[in-house]
């Protein structure tokens, strides 16, 4: 039986003690080494998974030309699959664990009776699935309307933790190697490259054996409307 307290289980806050215990008691943790294959899509029909530690890569490949385009990049608290608890069906996408990976893995039909029956889950949960398909759909436009400039820009702001402007710190992309950036907005990484090189030569960025911070947010801001 595990032992996971409500402020692991976050953001499912407000879920009643009996909950708390029921997913202690079904629960697993699954661990996956850094840069392996993660969850695939056998372990989505039959398991749900909440992510407590690390970063998951969630994408598409075509081995013809070699080209791989991520859908997520998935950190603490976030949930997978929630597309095949909704539908049943079979998402045929990949997984691979960025960091070493810790996730709570859950039966999915236990997740579905808790959708039918438990407010404070649903109240979690649909908004997640918003957020999900809004992202997508912003995705999509980025990709079809704005250049890489504006795309790497675009993910930069997004990513920036605005309530901490002195750190400048990049969440998710924090020391992100720039081959899974470029994976991220759809292009490679020389491209990614030259482009985080021109923000540094601006004093936008400063970057440091990978590591990027923001310099100059308001700069950013500026530039990246400019370019739209």
């Amino acid at each position: 039986m595990l032992n996971l307290t409500q402020k692991q289980l976050k953001p499912f806050d407000g879920l009643s003690d009996r909950l708390v215990e029921e997913i202690n008691r079904i629960g697993i943790i699954r661990e996956y080494p850094k840069r392996s294959m993660a969850m695939d899509s056998d372990d989505t029909l039959r398991h749900f998974y909440i992510i407590l530690e690390g970063r998951l890569k969630v994408y598409q490949y075509n081995p013809k030309n070699n080209r791989e385009q991520t859908l997520y990049l998935l950190g603490p608290h976030d949930m997978f699959d929630v597309i095949t608890v909704l539908d049943g069906q079979r998402h045929e996408v990949m997984t691979e664990a960025i960091d070493s990976v810790k996730a709570l893995e859950l039966p999915i039909e236990k997740v579905r009776e808790w959708l039918d029956t438990n407010p404070a889950f649903n109240r979690v949960f649909f908004p997640y699935l918003a957020k999900q398909m809004r992202h997508i759909e912003e995705l999509a436009t980025d990709l079809s309307l704005y250049d890489t400039s504006t795309r790497l820009m675009k993910l930069i702001l997004k990513n920036l933790n605005f309530k901490d402007p002195l750190k400048h710190h990049l969440g998710l992309l924090h020391n992100l190697p720039h081959e899974e950036i470029a994976s991220m907005i759809g292009t490679v990484r020389h491209v990614v490259n030259r482009h985080l090189q021109q923000l540094k030569r601006e004093g936008i960025l400063n970057i440091e054996r990978k590591r990027l911070a923001v310099n100059d947010v308001k700069k950013l801001l500026q530039k990246a409307e400019d370019e739209r």
